[in-house]
Parts: C-alpha cells; structure tokens; sequence
C-alpha cells in the first residue's frame, strides 16, 4: 500500500470517526466529497476567552505524503491572533515538518508526528486561541497588542472578528 493510500485510510477513518462522534467544540467534513485531502472545519470559540461566541471557519489541506507530513491550516474567517498569519495561516508546533527545529526553538516530539489527528490538530487549535503563545509570533502586531494593551486593542480587534464570524 502506498503512502497516498495509507494517507486517504486514515483520513476516511478519521471522519467517519468525527461523524460518529461528533464535538462541541468543532465540526470538521470534507469541503469536496470526492477530495479526502481537503477538509473544512468550523471552530467554536473557546468560553472564557475572548473568542467565546466565534464560529470561525477553516480549511485544513492535507499533502499527499499525509500522515508523514502534517497539514496547512488556514482561518477563512478574519482571525487576529498571535499565532495566525494575516493571510489566515495557523503557526502551532505540531503543524510544523517532522524533525529538529534548525533554530532549537521547539523540540521534535512538539512537531507534527504521524499520529496526530484531525481532533488531536483542532484542540491543539482551540487550545492556541485560549492561550497565545506571544514568543514566537506569526503576527507580531497581533503578538504586541496581546501584549501592551491586553484588554483594550486585542479585545476589540477579537471581539470585531467575532462578530464579523457570527454574520459569516
């Protein structure tokens, strides 16, 4: 069996699974039925944070060599955050290529390995908007208004995105 077969089992697996039991906390499916490579998800924004009453939309794209090399993840609904790229791109360690980090920042068991999921990649995704991590920054604009003005600049800016989530 090839690592293109192997990659589709997991993923056919992997839904059925998610469809048979599905979360509060997100809803994942496929964006086209006959793609098992490209998956839309819907996150429900984590209570007591504020992203709670956010449903931010996502689309996770899975390469061929899946689950040898992780996905990409990309916010479709506007997203500020420290660890979200301005284009919607998700910066999280288990999301990085397998390995060691040439810049020693994060260790390899913190990259992606083969056995994460779907689920495992989402609570990892809910557990990032939760608590931010502001030292390694994929938008650093988001990284200094979490920072330097907490609950006035970040709150605004989040609480607009999740209205505008709301209204998607």
């Amino acid at each position: 069996m090839g690592t293109q077969d192997q990659g589709a089992l997991l993923l056919k697996k992997q839904l059925k699974e998610l469809s048979r039991d599905p979360s509060d906390s997100f809803s994942a499916g496929l964006i086209d039925d006959d793609d098992l490579y490209k998956w839309e998800v819907l996150i429900v924004g984590p209570e007591d944070t504020f992203y709670e009453g956010g449903l931010f939309k996502a689309h996770l794209l899975f390469p061929k060599e899946y689950p040898q090399r992780p996905p990409k993840m990309r916010f479709i609904s506007e997203m500020w955050h420290p660890n979200v790229h301005a284009n919607g791109e998700v910066c999280i360690s288990i999301l990085h290529e397998p390995g060691e980090d040439k810049y020693g920042y994060e260790k390899a068991s913190e990259r992606w390995l083969p056995v994460h999921t779907v689920h495992s990649i989402l609570i990892s995704v809910i557990s990032m908007l939760a608590d931010p991590n502001d030292e390694s920054p994929a938008n650093v604009d988001a990284a200094n208004d979490w920072r330097l003005s907490y609950h006035d600049e970040f709150k605004k800016k989040v609480k607009r995105c999740v209205r505008k989530s709301q209204e998607f």
